[in-house]
């Protein structure tokens, strides 16, 4: 791959606006996504905080055509396409490499725990050879707490050797920093792009020689998180990174996913932005009155928020 066509910077799993029937609000989700781009932040949408998992494979077909069919750039996008079912997880890999899209962020199949390195390595093996298109670049997704499943170093030597035009990156959201360390160290120098799966790690994994992050809040405080990785080498990117991750932790404090989509509700006055899908829940009155007063703590802001009503 060359540089230029190297996916880098920051991404966000990108919030799925729901209506009260917990239908998928196209209309929406194309402002919200228009809005990232707007601030620098690319489309890795159908990851975990989209409720990724809660959406049919029809559902997330609908939204990314919904996006291309607004003229939203496929090459700033990282959909997830990974899926428990080999044939889905094939099919949405194959619409996203049509569609352009720069990427596909693909977690392993998750539901069966404890398997093995090898069975992984056949999972992800099946869908780069069924897919069978050079344009295909996968960035594989470690989230051990969530999924159970990790992704290990020594899998991902094999795919890479096997597949080094296709293997592009990683995102690792197992919270240990020793283990995106180890990533970066071992890899990054065959041009494999280490995302951290949180901005609280952003200044570190850059100056590991990371490629960005892909984090949860680039939803709502994206400005911010792209102003660090874009100056992570002035001399207030310490200062820039405690702010950071004060921002995060208010969001913390609460589920984050119902959070941020609250957070959205009140800067936008649309209290519909605050639905979830079940089994999720969102926060009660009570819970969005302490998350206004901890983010105006922080200072948190949401430039330009109107154009996500």
């Amino acid at each position: 791959m060359t540089q230029a066509s190297r996916l880098q910077g920051i991404f966000s799993p990108v919030l799925t606006p729901f209506n009260a029937d917990y239908s998928p609000d196209p209309q929406r989700f194309v402002r919200h996504c228009r809005w990232l781009l707007d601030q620098d932040v690319g489309l890795a949408i159908f990851g975990t905080n989209s409720e990724a998992n809660s959406l049919t494979l029809g559902e997330k077909r609908k939204l990314l055509d919904a996006l291309l069919e607004a003229g939203l750039p496929a090459a700033r996008m990282m959909p997830g396409t990974g899926a428990c079912a080999l044939p889905d997880a094939i099919e949405l890999t194959q619409r996203a490499v049509q569609a352009g899209c720069g990427g596909v962020l693909m977690l392993p199949p998750f539901y069966y725990k404890g398997v093995s390195d090898e069975g992984l390595y056949r999972g992800f093996a099946a869908v780069i050879d069924a897919v069978a298109d050079e344009r295909l670049r996968i960035y594989l997704y470690h989230i051990p707490p969530v999924s159970g499943v990790p992704i290990t170093l020594t899998l991902i030597e094999r795919l890479l050797k096997a597949y080094p035009k296709t293997i592009a990156g990683i995102k690792d959201s197992s919270g240990d920093w020793k283990n995106t360390s180890a990533m970066l160290e071992r890899f990054q120098p065959q041009g494999f792009d280490v995302f951290a799966g949180s901005e609280n790690f952003l200044l570190a994994n850059m100056r590991g020689g990371g490629a960005g992050c892909i984090t949860a809040t680039g939803n709502v405080n994206p400005s911010a998180i792209v102003q660090l990785y874009r100056t992570w080498r002035q001399g207030d990117a310490e200062e820039q990174q405690k702010k950071l991750d004060a921002q995060r932790a208010a969001f913390a404090q609460f589920p984050m996913i119902p959070a941020m989509k609250a957070a959205i509700a009140l800067k936008t006055g649309r209290a519909d932005w605050a639905h979830v899908r079940p089994p999720l829940v969102d926060l009660d009155a009570e819970q969005q009155k302490a998350l206004g007063a901890s983010l105006d703590k922080v200072g948190f802001v949401m430039p330009n928020a109107g154009a996500l009503a």
